[in-house]
């Protein structure tokens, strides 16, 4: 299968560097995992985010599962995880049953794809809660719990995207106060570096605080205020981040997550051939610039790493 921009594939990255494919949302699914291979990509997240990404269809039936699994089985990327949405876990009118079998048929087609984890979510979008916030927090805390139960059962784990600025849970007060709720449940944070930075809470110190307890890392670059921005044309310090994650033991995985639209009207519509072809060169760009700083990281299966010798925190 080749390329519609033509060209031989890049140099393989480095192994703990992946690509969400929701960073080629205008694309099917097979089309994405062609452009992301033919980049030099070994791993990806897969993109399962109504308003965002369709690679994964909402009304998944087993069918669809095995639709996905099959297209996935046709080229050679590891998945990292599912990156999913059930709908709005703080809502009390929410249909609980109906979320947790949602829940369930995701956590198959994670299971089914050998991925490592499926993430959900951490409230609904905007920053006002439902009904009050411990309230809300306890329900999204609740579900998550159940959530990682049914996974545990098919043998993958339960990521929360903790902080995320356009969801309940947008600054670092109220991701740790989630993370106080779930713990001992078995759900792990995943770090979003964009995130933290457009909520303007310090990125070392959050990495320094939930340590060990990340379980994996979003990377796009980020204002205060403003959450998806190039690489490079932000406040992110990614060579201090990495450095912190190091330092911490951080022995899990990054993904470039680069949508170029996200919850609005077409977010996942066509684009026309000079834009796919930015879209190309803005990822290889974003990699070009994270490959050295991810492949000059300690190795996490050398017995002197720190990720050998730390205690998860989070």
């Amino acid at each position: 299968m080749s390329s519609p921009h033509g060209g031989a594939p890049s140099a393989t990255l480095p192994r703990r560097l992946g690509c969400s494919t929701i960073s080629f949302q205008h694309l099917t699914l097979d089309e994405a995992l062609v452009e992301i291979e033919r980049l030099g990509f070994t791993e990806i997240d897969l993109g399962a985010l109504p308003g965002v990404c369709d690679h994964v269809p909402f009304e998944l039936d087993d069918a669809a599962i095995a639709k996905v699994a099959s297209t996935l089985a046709t080229r050679h990327l590891r998945v990292r995880s599912v990156n999913g949405d059930v709908g709005d876990f703080n809502d009390p009118g929410a249909d609980i049953d109906a979320q947790a079998d949602h829940v369930e048929r995701l956590v198959r087609l994670t299971a089914a794809i050998g991925a490592d984890a499926l993430v959900l979510p951490c409230g609904s979008l905007g920053h006002e809660p439902i009904v009050d916030l411990d309230s809300d927090l306890d329900r999204v805390a609740t579900a998550l719990a159940r959530a990682a139960a049914t996974a545990s059962a098919h043998g993958v784990e339960l990521w929360v995207e903790s902080l995320h600025f356009l969801r309940l849970c947008f600054d670092r007060a109220r991701a740790d106060a989630l993370h106080a709720r779930l713990e001992g449940s078995g759900v792990r944070p995943i770090l979003d570096v964009a995130h933290v930075v457009a909520a303007d809470d310090d990125l070392v110190d959050t990495i320094r605080a939930w340590r060990d307890g990340i379980a994996h890392v979003h990377l796009r670059d980020a204002v205060p205020g403003e959450f998806s921005r190039a690489i490079g044309s932000g406040d992110v310090d990614f060579a201090a981040a990495l450095r912190a994650l190091d330092e911490v033991g951080f022995a899990g995985g990054f993904a470039l997550e680069l949508p170029s639209r996200a919850y609005v009207d077409g977010a996942t519509g066509a684009m026309g051939d000079d834009a796919r072809a930015a879209r190309v060169e803005a990822i290889r760009d974003a990699a070009a610039r994270i490959a050295p700083l991810v492949a000059g990281l300690g190795d996490p299966t050398d017995p002197t790493h720190p990720s050998r010798n730390t205690q998860g925190a989070s």
